[in-house]
Protein backbone atom coordinates (compact mmCIF):
# COMPACT_ATOMS: atom_id res chain seq x y z
CA UNK A 1 0.00 0.00 0.00
CA UNK A 2 1.29 3.22 -0.63
CA UNK A 3 -0.24 7.00 -0.57
CA UNK A 4 -0.31 9.31 -3.32
CA UNK A 5 -1.15 12.91 -4.21
CA UNK A 6 -4.22 12.61 -6.64
CA UNK A 7 -2.98 16.63 -8.43
CA UNK A 8 0.47 15.22 -8.70
CA UNK A 9 0.28 11.74 -9.51
CA UNK A 10 0.56 10.18 -13.03
CA UNK A 11 -2.07 8.74 -13.49
CA UNK A 12 -5.17 10.86 -11.94
CA UNK A 13 -8.05 9.71 -15.08
CA UNK A 14 -7.48 6.45 -13.47
CA UNK A 15 -7.65 7.26 -9.96
CA UNK A 16 -10.73 9.88 -10.65
CA UNK A 17 -12.99 6.76 -11.86
CA UNK A 18 -11.55 5.29 -8.86
CA UNK A 19 -13.47 7.77 -6.56
CA UNK A 20 -16.21 7.74 -8.77
CA UNK A 21 -16.98 3.99 -7.80
CA UNK A 22 -17.50 5.87 -4.29
CA UNK A 23 -20.92 4.61 -2.90
CA UNK A 24 -21.45 8.35 -0.68
CA UNK A 25 -22.62 11.33 -1.86
CA UNK A 26 -19.79 13.59 -0.70
CA UNK A 27 -17.56 11.09 -2.40
CA UNK A 28 -19.67 11.98 -5.66
CA UNK A 29 -19.50 15.69 -4.96
CA UNK A 30 -15.22 15.00 -4.49
CA UNK A 31 -15.57 13.14 -8.21
CA UNK A 32 -17.33 16.49 -9.44
CA UNK A 33 -14.88 18.92 -8.25
CA UNK A 34 -12.27 16.80 -9.36
CA UNK A 35 -14.04 16.25 -12.48
CA UNK A 36 -14.60 20.34 -13.31
CA UNK A 37 -11.31 21.09 -12.39
CA UNK A 38 -12.81 23.31 -9.31
CA UNK A 39 -12.16 21.76 -5.80
CA UNK A 40 -9.72 24.83 -4.99
CA UNK A 41 -13.10 27.36 -5.61
CA UNK A 42 -14.54 25.53 -2.51
CA UNK A 43 -11.69 24.30 0.03
CA UNK A 44 -9.08 27.30 -0.68
CA UNK A 45 -5.51 27.43 -2.86
CA UNK A 46 -3.24 24.31 -3.39
CA UNK A 47 -5.83 21.24 -2.12
CA UNK A 48 -3.95 18.15 -0.99
CA UNK A 49 -6.46 14.80 -2.26
CA UNK A 50 -4.64 11.56 -0.50
CA UNK A 51 -5.35 8.60 -2.07
CA UNK A 52 -4.20 5.15 0.14
CA UNK A 53 -3.37 2.84 -3.06
CA UNK A 54 -3.25 -0.95 -3.41
CA UNK A 55 -1.80 -1.78 -6.80
CA UNK A 56 -4.63 0.45 -9.18
CA UNK A 57 -7.01 -0.21 -6.38
CA UNK A 58 -8.11 2.24 -3.98
CA UNK A 59 -8.87 2.01 -0.70
CA UNK A 60 -9.50 5.05 0.79
CA UNK A 61 -9.12 8.94 0.64
CA UNK A 62 -9.58 12.06 1.81
CA UNK A 63 -8.26 16.10 1.54
CA UNK A 64 -6.04 18.37 3.26
CA UNK A 65 -7.20 21.40 2.53
CA UNK A 66 -7.51 25.05 3.73
CA UNK A 67 -11.46 25.19 4.05
CA UNK A 68 -13.87 22.71 4.38
CA UNK A 69 -17.95 22.77 4.77
CA UNK A 70 -17.55 24.98 8.11
CA UNK A 71 -17.65 28.69 6.84
CA UNK A 72 -16.38 31.19 7.57
CA UNK A 73 -13.94 30.52 9.47
CA UNK A 74 -10.64 31.00 11.19
CA UNK A 75 -9.62 27.68 11.66
CA UNK A 76 -7.46 26.29 9.32
CA UNK A 77 -6.55 23.47 7.70
CA UNK A 78 -8.91 20.93 7.35
CA UNK A 79 -9.13 17.32 6.86
CA UNK A 80 -12.79 16.19 4.67
CA UNK A 81 -13.80 13.91 2.12
CA UNK A 82 -12.81 10.43 4.52
CA UNK A 83 -13.89 7.94 2.74
CA UNK A 84 -12.58 4.14 2.60
CA UNK A 85 -14.25 1.23 0.35
CA UNK A 86 -16.95 -0.82 2.25
CA UNK A 87 -14.26 -4.08 1.36
CA UNK A 88 -11.53 -2.64 3.48
CA UNK A 89 -13.01 -1.26 6.80
CA UNK A 90 -12.24 -2.12 9.76
CA UNK A 91 -8.58 -2.11 9.28
CA UNK A 92 -7.98 1.45 10.19
CA UNK A 93 -6.30 1.90 6.63
CA UNK A 94 -7.47 5.24 6.79
CA UNK A 95 -4.96 6.01 9.62
CA UNK A 96 -2.18 5.73 7.37
CA UNK A 97 -3.61 9.07 5.03
CA UNK A 98 -3.87 10.88 8.52
CA UNK A 99 -0.11 10.30 9.13
CA UNK A 100 0.89 11.63 6.08
CA UNK A 101 -1.17 14.45 6.85
CA UNK A 102 0.75 14.78 9.92
CA UNK A 103 4.07 14.78 8.04
CA UNK A 104 2.50 17.76 5.51
CA UNK A 105 1.04 19.39 8.86
CA UNK A 106 4.54 19.63 10.10
CA UNK A 107 6.47 20.59 7.36
CA UNK A 108 3.78 23.98 7.09
CA UNK A 109 4.43 24.45 11.24
CA UNK A 110 0.46 23.55 11.83
CA UNK A 111 -0.39 22.82 15.31
CA UNK A 112 -4.15 22.03 14.81
CA UNK A 113 -6.26 20.30 11.62
CA UNK A 114 -9.74 20.32 11.80
CA UNK A 115 -12.72 17.83 11.02
CA UNK A 116 -16.02 18.13 10.46
CA UNK A 117 -18.56 15.66 10.73
CA UNK A 118 -22.05 13.98 11.57
CA UNK A 119 -20.05 11.05 13.30
CA UNK A 120 -19.08 10.16 16.78
CA UNK A 121 -16.60 7.41 17.95
CA UNK A 122 -14.31 7.67 14.77
CA UNK A 123 -11.90 10.09 14.29
CA UNK A 124 -11.13 9.66 18.14
CA UNK A 125 -9.23 6.35 17.53
CA UNK A 126 -6.70 8.29 15.53
CA UNK A 127 -5.55 11.02 18.04
CA UNK A 128 -8.84 13.85 17.55
CA UNK A 129 -10.78 15.46 20.05
CA UNK A 130 -14.19 17.45 20.35
CA UNK A 131 -13.60 21.04 19.56
CA UNK A 132 -17.18 22.26 19.81
CA UNK A 133 -20.41 22.12 17.68
CA UNK A 134 -20.68 24.55 14.51
CA UNK A 135 -22.84 25.39 11.43
CA UNK A 136 -21.63 23.73 7.96
CA UNK A 137 -22.33 25.41 5.02
CA UNK A 138 -25.82 24.30 4.46
CA UNK A 139 -27.06 25.13 8.11
CA UNK A 140 -26.61 22.38 9.67
CA UNK A 141 -24.89 21.03 13.15
CA UNK A 142 -21.77 19.84 12.70
CA UNK A 143 -19.36 18.10 15.48
CA UNK A 144 -15.76 19.81 14.21
CA UNK A 145 -13.07 17.88 15.66
CA UNK A 146 -9.09 18.70 16.48
CA UNK A 147 -5.98 17.04 15.70
CA UNK A 148 -2.78 18.36 17.35
CA UNK A 149 0.17 17.67 15.44
CA UNK A 150 2.76 16.97 18.10
CA UNK A 151 6.27 18.51 17.55
CA UNK A 152 9.66 15.93 16.50
CA UNK A 153 11.61 15.82 19.98
CA UNK A 154 15.24 17.15 18.98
Amino acid sequence: MQVIEYFSCDRPEHWLCQIKKSDWVAGQYLHELLSKKILSEFVGEHPKVLLLTDGDELISFCTYTEKDDIQPTALTPWIGFVYTFPQYRGHRYIGKLFQKIEELAKAENVHDIYISTHDTGLYEKYGCEFYQMMNDVRGEASRVYRKHIQEDNK
